[in-house]
Order: structure tokens, then C-alpha cells, then sequence
């Protein structure tokens, strides 16, 4: 029997699993937005570069799906060989052309014994252990130790045994990084965060006294000889790969370490294959709140990464590390310019504080604003934070965001507190009477649909659990909620749907629904019938509900406004926000220009405190007067008040492919055959009394023959010697003549 080709696609179920889970992944995410898809190549050999991977099966669809829309290429997605075992998931992702990928983490297993560092100074990679047996099977050169995770924040160590000298020592190829490892190997705390030792320390050479070692896990060496093989023959036929090189989805602020196997598969592509003009494009994966139902997400297109072939020389001789390394570093730095990159949650709230705090007006912002200005304060942060201002500004601006946790409000709810008494009132009753009417429409379809929300609800949490027991890089798991609620929903919809149909049609069938609907309607037309109209019912009520939810979020301030006792706090709050703003934007404005060169000219945000509008005797900001032009006459209606055609020039990116310039038509090149032309050749003072004289002398003759009342005096030539007057000599030396035109 043939063995079955890795990698192969099947072009109509690629198209048809992607348009069904297409569906699925509209109703889940409430936007998704690409931005920079006109940086993909349309032709050729690519490598798409994808992270942060936060959810196991969403990821990789959404990837397809962008692509496929804007280049109508297929992607053939390297997946776990781990999820390749589960039936319905591992025959789709075959027939769509998918890759199975060992992994190490997949196959790890808790060994028996203690490893500690002998010599942690001298020696880092030497490991020693207690009650081990290195020469067991389980151990092998290439394989690879994993030390237990110590908190949430930080991911589990790991390093690649290069040697087995005995039952109870090892080397590694390199040794374990970061100062939690070197602490959980000697039992020592004299060393810095990221695990070098301080100064008097380095005179101890082993580890604490007392110390017995720590546990550990043994993952053995995987051999991906296939997977290269299948990788670079669909790169040489032009083909296009999707991988994920953190190595498994997780929940992190920050980016795992990239494993090597990228690097490894384009450099193994040129070498074989020189001028194949391999491309490398970095994916940002940007989601708001993955794991959420009717969350939003933008996938960044960056610059694609050219291969070099003398790299990929030196790959295939002596120099196959340092080629491998070079290739990582780059893709990273690459995928950091896609990417919001955040040390740890706190940050990362900190940052979207500061960026609301930021946009005072409340403006809404488009998602790739929001994203790209979030990678700017991250970076400002990354730069500045041990500035003693922007230790102090995060204090207060973490203190404010716990505040607003107290009071049960949304920053942008702060503002409710400009309203009166009065208009609190009639706001409140006006959206709880629209809250009754949309829930006419919300609560059949939640009737119809519930089933799959609460089994879906209690099938992803439980699964999240058990990846984040098995995890050693996971904080909650919640990279795998989004996806079981998707399968969840292809399963049990269907399911629910059929069950709906059998209900209502042993009903009409038994006592026509207790005589309510006349006899004498075919079955299969009322089998139809409910088929159409349970799935719209569902989708209308999943539109109403997202409305509805904005509303019951809003009530809870107005209420707080109407209550005497509560008032007062939303009035605090709100002059908090006003001083926070303004801090804010005085410390983003005195620090930007030193971190972005074109700070000023490439705002996102105007200034609200330099560029605010002029102001009437009265207090209020004047209205804008716009120019009467043709542009205005056309589109009459005016931008925003915080917006301008000016603004939209400095914004630095495009959701899609932008227009390159059509061609002229014409055979003397562009605006419709003109030749531009000088307007005169002045080229000194000689010529311009030149002018000047011919200038007086026309306005003479001119007077001359209108008080002579000559006739035709404007403009009088000779033919045949080429003679002009006055003033056609000076139209010549001005403007372009009727010829040139």
C-alpha cells in the first residue's frame, strides 16, 4: 500500500472547509480586520510567519481565510501531530493540505530523580542528578529536560541534552537561560533576572547548601525529516506555508521563544533551490480578548523577509548555527514590528489605559489605529520605565483603572458624569424601553440557541483546564476557550437545529399545533420552512443581543447617576480622567519626539491641549468654516470635528493593497498629452526689463487704438513673416501658445 502524500491538497475541500468555517468565524468575532495584505506576494514561494498564537484552531483559519480573500493563494498549515490523532480535525486538516509537526512538549513525561548545577559559575551546562538514570530510553542526545513552571508570568525552562556521560550526568548544548532556572538548579538567589551571577558570588562554585535539587521533565529527540522534505517541495513548486513558530498556542502578553525548525525549513529551501525567491512575511495576530464571544481582531501584514543565498551557503557548511541564528533574530525583530508586545498582563492594561487616557475627545478610534498605537506606547514603556515620572504616572494610572473596577464602570462611561439629573433620567427609561423591544426579538433565538452556548460554555472551560495541567507556558489556557466553542458549535448547532424540526413537526403533524395552524401543509415544505427560518432567527437574535448588551452595560452608570449617594463618585472620577488626560498627554508629548523622528508630522492623535479650536466670547469652540471649492460642493457633508483631510496624510498604513497609478493613454505621457512647460525662460535682470518695456509699450498701443476706435487691435499678425504685436509677444513670454496646447 502507497504511503499517503504529506501535504496534500485538495483544492475544492480547501475552498468548501473554508467557506463553512468561514461562517462560524463571522458569527464568533464581531471584526476581524486585515491591514497590510497588500504586502503578501501574489506569486511565488512563501513562508507565513504567524504570532502571537493565540488560539490552537482559530489562528490558522483566520490566516487562510485573509489570504485566500486577498491573494486567492492556499496556504498548506503546519499543525500539531497531536491534533492530527483526532478524527473529524485530523481528516479535514489532511485534505486541506495541512503539514503534522512532532512536538516535544507533546511527548514530554515526568522523569524520576533531581537535577542540580555542580558548578553553575564555571560550568552552566554540566547537570548532575539524584536518584536519575540518564541511560534509561527515555533519555537520548538531541532529546530535551524541562524544568517545572514557577509562576504564570514566566515560562517553563528547557534545554537540549548533548551528551549522557552516566546514570547521573549529562551536558547540555546550552545551558538552561534566565535567573528562575539558575535558581531552581542551586537553590541560590545571588544572581540578576536574567541569571548571571553578581558581583562576590561567582567565589561559590556549587550549589546551596542544603540543596536537593528540583524536578523535571524528559521529552525525546524528534526527527522532522519528513516534515522539511514536504515543506520544501511545496515551496519550490510556488506553494505557500503557514507556521506558527512559538511552538503551541498560549495566553501570554509576550512572544515564546521561536524554535529553529523556520529557520531551518527557509534556509533548506534556498540551498536547494537558489533562485527560487523564497519570501518570509510576519503575521501579527492582534486579537481583543480572543477567547470572547463577538471579540475583534487585526492580522498585520509586515515587510516580506528576503532569504539570502550566501546565507544559505553557509547553512549547508560550518557555518549552520550562526545562519540559523541570524534568520531567527530577523524573523523576530520582524514579528515584534506586527506584534503589541507586553511584559505581563499589568502592562498591557496599563497601556491600553494610557491610550484611552490619551484620546481625551473620546474619539472612535479604527482597530489598526488602536493597534498600532498600543506598539508605540508599549515601546515608549519598554524605553522609559524606569523614568521616576513613569513609575510614578503608572501608579496613578493603575490606582484609576482599579477605581473604575470599584465603581463598576467603563472609562468611557466617566463622561455620563457631564449629564444632568434630568437627562440621566430620560436616558435611562428611553434604553430600558428599547431593551424590551429588542428582547422581543433576542429571546427566541436564545430559546432555539441556548443549548449550544451552555454546552459550548462548559465543554471549553473544561478543556482549558486540562491544557493548562498539561502546559508548562500556558497562564489560564483560555488560547484553547475560542477554540472549542467553535467545534462545539459545529457539532451541536446542527444537532440543536434537527432536534427544533423533530419537535415542531410531530407537533403539526399530531394535533396541528394544538389547532392553532390549518391542516394540509406538506411535511417536507414545513421541514424547509423551519431549516430557513430557526438559523435566521438565531442570527437576528445574535445582532439584536450584541445591541442589547451595549445597553444593559450602560445602565448600571445612569443608574449610579440617579442615586444621590453615587453621584458624587462619578463626579470625582471624571476630574481624576481630566487631570490623568492631561498628564498623559504632556509626558507622551515631551518624550515621543526622542522615540519616533516624525512624532509631530505622524500623530494619531491630535494634540486636544496645542491644537484646540478657537473659542467664542462665549466659551464654546468656534465651528470650522470649510472653503467653498468643488470638493465641497460635491461631498457636502463635513468631517468630524476632530478630523481633517490633513490627518488622513499622516497616517502610516493601509487596509489594503493601495492603487498604483493608472497609465496615460496618451502617446506624450501623463495629463492627457500637455507638456508642462516653463511659464517664461526669465532668466536676469536684462530679461525683465526686457518685459517690462514690451509690457508699456502693448498698454500704449492699447490706449492709442481704442481712443482711435480701431478695429481688431487685440491681436494682429503677418502671416508670412511671423510678426506678432505687443501683446502676443508678451503672452509668448508668460504662458504656453494656442500651439503647444
Amino acid at each position: 500500500m502507497a504511503k499517503k502524500e504529506i501535504g496534500h491538497m485538495n483544492k475544492y475541500v480547501y475552498d468548501a472547509f473554508l467557506w463553512v468555517f468561514s461562517i462560524l468565524v463571522d458569527l464568533f468575532f464581531r471584526e476581524i480586520h486585515p491591514r497590510g495584505s497588500w504586502k503578501v506576494p501574489e506569486t511565488g514561494p512563501v513562508i507565513f510567519v504567524c504570532a502571537p498564537h493565540a488560539n490552537q484552531f482559530v489562528d490558522p483559519l483566520i490566516l487562510m481565510r485573509v489570504v485566500r480573500k486577498s491573494t486567492e493563494r492556499r496556504i498548506h498549515v503546519l499543525i500539531a501531530e497531536k491534533s492530527m490523532k483526532r478524527k473529524f480535525i485530523g481528516a479535514m486538516a489532511g485534505l486541506t493540505g495541512a503539514v503534522p509537526v512532532g512536538r516535544a512538549m507533546d511527548a514530554t513525561k515526568t522523569a524520576q530523580g533531581k537535577l542540580y548545577l555542580p558548578d553553575p559559575v564555571n560550568d552552566p551546562c554540566l547537570i548532575r542528578g539524584v536518584g536519575t538514570d540518564f541511560e534509561s530510553k527515555a533519555f537520548e542526545t538531541g532529546g530535551t529536560l524541562y524544568l517545572p513552571q514557577v509562576n504564570v508570568n514566566h515560562s517553563a525552562a528547557s534545554a537540549e541534552m548533548a551528551e549522557i556521560k552516566g546514570p547521573e550526568e549529562l551536558r547540555l548544548k546550552r545551558p538552561f537561560k534566565g535567573g528562575i532556572a539558575m535558581q531552581q538548579l542551586t537553590g541560590r538567589n545571588d544572581m540578576t533576572e536574567d541569571g548571571r551571577f553578581v558581583d562576590g558570588a561567582q567565589a561559590k562554585k556549587g550549589p546551596a547548601d542544603g540543596f536537593e535539587g528540583t524536578d523535571f521533565k524528559v521529552a525525546p529527540k524528534m526527527n522532522q525529516t519528513e516534515v522539511y522534505d514536504a515543506v520544501h517541495e511545496v515551496l519550490h513548486r510556488g506553494g505557500s506555508i503557514g507556521i506558527f513558530p512559538e511552538g503551541g498556542s498560549h495566553d501570554r502578553t509576550e512572544l515564546l521563544p521561536l524554535k529553529a525548525g523556520i529557520a531551518i525549513m527557509a534556509l533548506g529551501t534556498v540551498e536547494a533551490k537558489p533562485d527560487c525567491n523564497l519570501k518570509i512575511v510576519p503575521v501579527g495576530m492582534n486579537y481583543f480578548h480572543a477567547h470572547r464571544f463577538r471579540s475583534r481582531a487585526v492580522i498585520e501584514f509586515g515587510t516580506p523577509i528576503d532569504v539570502p543565498p550566501e546565507l544559505a551557503q553557509k547553512f549547508a557548511g560550518e557555518g549552520r548555527r550562526e545562519a540559523i541564528g541570524t534568520i531567527l533574530e530577523t524573523v523576530r525583530q520582524a514579528l515584534v514590528s506586527v506584534t503589541v508586545q507586553a511584559p505581563d498582563y499589568e502592562v498591557l492594561m496599563l497601556i491600553q489605559a494610557v491610550r484611552r487616557l490619551y484620546n481625551p475627545k473620546g474619539k472612535k478610534l479604527p482597530l489598526p489605529t488602536v493597534v498600532e498605537l498600543n506598539r508605540r506606547l508599549c515601546q515608549g514603556y519598554d524605553r522609559y520605565k524606569n523614568d521616576p515620572r513613569i513609575v510614578q504616572l503608572k501608579g496613578e494610572v493603575l490606582a484609576y483603572n482599579k477605581r473604575l473596577l470599584a465603581l463598576r464602570i467603563r472609562d468611557h462611561q466617566v463622561e455620563y458624569a457631564k449629564m444632568s439629573y434630568f437627562v440621566a433620567l430620560f436616558l435611562f427609561w428611553y434604553r430600558l424601553a428599547k431593551l424590551c423591544i429588542l428582547a422581543i426579538f433576542v429571546v427566541p433565538g436564545l430559546l432555539l440557541f441556548s443549548l449550544v452556548f451552555i454546552s459550548g460554555k462548559l465543554i471549553s472551560i473544561k478543556k482549558s483546564k486540562e491544557a493548562l495541567a498539561a502546559s508548562n507556558v500556558k497562564v489560564e489556557a483560555k488560547d484553547v476557550i475560542a477554540t472549542w466553542k467553535l467545534l462545539v458549535a459545529l457539532v451541536v448547532a446542527p444537532l440543536t437545529y434537527a432536534f427544533w424540526i423533530v419537535i415542531f413537526t410531530w407537533l403539526y403533524s399530531y394535533n396541528n399545533f394544538w389547532g392553532y395552524v390549518r391542516p394540509g401543509i406538506p411535511l417536507k415544505a414545513l421541514i424547509l420552512a423551519q431549516a430557513v427560518v430557526y438559523p435566521t432567527i438565531t442570527y437576528a437574535a445574535l445582532r439584536f443581543g450584541e445591541v442589547g448588551m451595549d445597553i444593559i452595560k450602560s445602565l448600571g452608570p445612569l443608574i449610579a447617576i440617579l442615586l444621590p449617594t453615587r453621584s458624587n463618585e462619578f463626579v470625582k472620577i471624571r476630574k481624576r480622567r481630566e487631570n490623568l488626560s492631561e498628564r498623559v498627554t504632556e509626558l507622551i508629548n515631551e518624550l515621543g519626539p526622542e522615540m519616533f523622528e516624525d512624532f509631530d508630522t505622524k500623530r494619531i492623535i491630535k494634540d486636544p491641549f496645542t491644537h484646540s479650536p478657537p473659542r467664542t466670547p462665549g466659551g464654546r469652540p468656534k465651528e470650522p468654516v470649510y472653503p467653498i471649492s468643488p470638493i465641497h460642493d460635491q461631498f457636502p457633508s463635513q468631517l468630524p470635528r476632530n478630523e481633517s483631510f490633513k490627518d488622513l496624510t499622516n497616517q502610516d498604513f493601509f487596509s489594503t493593497r493601495p492603487s498604483t497609478p493608472k497609465k496615460s493613454r496618451s502617446r506624450n505621457g501623463s495629463l492627457g498629452g500637455f507638456q508642462l512647460k516653463a511659464f517664461s525662460t526669465l532668466d536676469g535682470k536684462d530679461s525683465l526689463d526686457e518685459v517690462s518695456k514690451k509690457i508699456r509699450g502693448a498698454m500704449r498701443d492699447r490706449g492709442r487704438r481704442r481712443s482711435s476706435g480701431a478695429d481688431g487691435w487685440e491681436a494682429s499678425s503677418d502671416a508670412g513673416s511671423g510678426a506678432s504685436t505687443p501683446r502676443s509677444e508678451f503672452s509668448e513670454s508668460l504662458t504656453m501658445t494656442k500651439k503647444e496646447r
